[in-house]
């Protein structure tokens, strides 16, 4: 009976079909059985035999060994050898073909699970397929597997469409199972292993429900600048965004021309090193006195010659620096800075379309960012909420973490099952944890209580009034303490920024954190001074330029309104709902001090 045609649903724009719809099925494909289908992926592993087809006549020594090594019939074929099917000689001297089949593992990134598609040699010489990294697009049927073990069904090849070579001298993932640490070498292949793959999974399904929380929430997404000129913090260390430097390319070329008619300092300081040898041996000899007189002059002109060269090279950096440096002609007229945080911006959209939420990236040139947790360029998700306080802040950034950790249980089922297998079998209850349970709130002040009871020389850090909480500390208080998410609140006003709206007490901030289990902090927000006076002190006990607050302070003129938000880290986000240590391996390229290569 002919194939029926199939009924899967194929990409809009491609032909072939996506894995996820024929092996992420809950009967894992068994009703597809029968359809033809068109499938594309990358060669995960492979095994392949020798399997005897059809009777024919004699063959020679080589032809067998051609059927048992399927190399040897490549390289026969490039010399220009028989191009004849392989045969064997059965017992009673007839003869029969051999075809080799292979069973290769593909997969095309939508799923945890991999197809197996049965090719045989005939289709296409299988020791160009059958190498792991190896792309295919292959026509076939899918049929059961008459004694399922793992999988149920495999993918019967009729036409092998496209092949992508690889070399298998220099392809680095060439292991079916490889560590984080291996794959982090090669950010540009990492979506190829396992886990790479599904870390990118898991990064799509969390940016999906959060776009999902907020759109049915009303709130609107608005995008932010990158690019800005001011901080949200006087302590942040910021990229510098300018072209100046791009005339140092220009006096570069100058001084290359005018260096070659100037005297090299170099070739002055071998001569000082030449007429002190001289003057030495002189010394050594008993030379008469005028040689000895007239070697130490020379010797005197060369020094001053050095000394005028290494003034004027002085001279000529610092003439460079002040031509670089005039950031009245650089580009923005001014100095400009890579966004460290766009939450600024936001509250002046959020002043008028009262709630809203922006995602992107935010950099910060710390010098630490070689850490396990650090990354100079890193994707938050922001929030400003207009006619809300400190509570309603908070009470939409603990129902959007458990929409996303319940979303994310939802949608990636098979994604979670390889991250409780390969990094931490505590994941699933951790999540479902978060979803049934409220977070418990308690301010800093009760914070370091709980600190102090449990110190006893636990800490390096004594947890004293002022302080900003330490890594151990959040650790104790989220992974050991409470066992879940905790919502800190009520931060002395000296750790947190100049905008926090301040208490009656004139001590502490309308501000808060989330400490999650394994990861720390994981959201950060604030009720916003609306207070103009009071927020203009605060700018100038910060020290803070106010001129280039200006148009901050103008929220406050005109129409003020108290409102809040928060900064969501989504990387350690998904560390958090992954239990990966490292966050670069939950980012696709990371950007850390000294690497950004790829």
């Amino acid at each position: 009976m002919a194939p029926k045609l199939t009924t899967v649903e194929h990409l809009k724009y491609s032909k072939r079909v996506v894995l996820k719809s024929i092996v992420g099925r809950d009967d894992g494909g068994v009703g597809l059985a029968g359809e033809r289908v068109v499938v594309g992926g990358w060669v995960k592993s492979c095994t392949d035999k020798a399997e005897p087809v059809v009777a024919v006549a004699d063959v020679t020594y080589p032809e067998v060994l051609m059927s048992r090594i399927p190399i040897l019939g490549s390289i026969a074929r490039i010399l220009g050898g028989r191009k004849s099917v392989p045969v064997v000689k059965a017992e009673g001297g007839q003869s029969r073909t051999v075809s080799f089949v292979a069973w290769l593992r593909i997969n095309d990134g939508s799923c945890v699970a991999s197809l197996q598609v049965v090719a045989e040699s005939s289709l296409y010489p299988l020791e160009q397929i059958t190498h792991v990294g190896t792309s295919v697009l292959v026509e076939g049927v899918i049929v059961k597997i008459p004694a399922p073990k793992k999988h149920s069904i495999e993918l019967k090849a009729e036409k092998i469409l496209h092949v992508g070579s690889m070399n298998i001298e220099t392809y680095p993932l060439r292991k079916s199972r490889l560590s984080l640490d291996t794959v982090r070498s090669y950010p540009h292949l990492r979506p190829r292993a396992s886990m790479g793959a599904s870390v990118a999974r898991i990064r799509n399904s969390l940016f999906n429900a959060t776009h999902l929380f907020f759109q049915s929430n009303g709130f609107l997404h608005v995008h932010m600048p990158i690019i800005t000129t001011m901080s949200s913090r006087a302590d942040a260390k910021m990229f510098q965004v300018s072209t100046l430097l791009n005339k140092l390319v220009d006096i570069e070329k100058t001084d290359e021309k005018n260096d070659k008619e100037d005297i090299n300092i170099e070739v002055v300081k071998d001569a000082i090193k030449e007429k002190s040898a001289r003057i030495e041996e002189l010394k050594r000899t008993d030379s008469n006195k005028e040689a000895l007189i007239g070697a130490l002059q020379d010797l005197q002109k060369a020094h001053e010659l050095a000394l005028q060269l290494e003034e004027k090279q002085q001279s000529k950096a610092l003439s460079v620096m002040d031509k670089i440096l005039d950031f009245s002609k650089d580009f923005f007229l001014r100095r400009a800075y890579l966004s460290t945080s766009p939450e600024l911006h936001l509250e002046s959209y959020a002043c008028a379309l009262s709630s809203v939420y922006t995602f992107g990236p935010t950099f910060e040139a710390d010098k630490d960012v070689k850490a396990a947790k650090n990354l100079a360029e890193r994707w938050t998700i922001d929030v400003a909420l207009a006619f809300a306080e400190l509570e309603d802040a908070m009470n939409c950034a603990e129902d959007c973490l458990k929409f996303l950790c319940h979303k994310f249980l939802e949608s990636c089922p098979d994604d979670l099952i390889l991250m409780s297998k390969r990094v931490d079998n505590n994941c699933t209850d951790r999540l479902k944890s978060v979803c049934s349970r409220p977070f418990p709130r308690i301010t800093y002040t009760e914070a370091l209580d709980f600190l102090k009871k449990a110190d006893d020389g636990k800490f390096d850090a004594q947890a004293e009034w002022g302080i900003s909480l330490s890594r151990e500390h959040e650790s104790y208080l989220a992974d050991v303490f409470f066992k879940q998410p905790v919502i800190i609140y009520e931060y002395p006003k000296e750790i947190k920024p100049f905008y926090v709206r301040e208490a009656d007490n004139e001590k502490t901030v309308s501000a808060f954190d989330i400490i999650a289990p394994k990861v720390g902090v994981l959201v950060q927000g604030s009720q916003k001074e609306e207070r103009l006076k009071k927020i203009t002190t605060r700018l100038e006990e910060t020290g803070l330029s106010m001129e280039q607050y200006e148009w901050y302070l103008d929220i406050r003129r005109h129409g003020t309104v108290k409102h809040s938000g928060f900064s969501l880290a989504f990387e350690n986000l998904v560390m958090f709902v992954t239990g990966i240590d490292n966050v670069k391996d939950v980012i696709p390229f990371p950007r850390t001090r000294g690497s950004a290569g790829v």
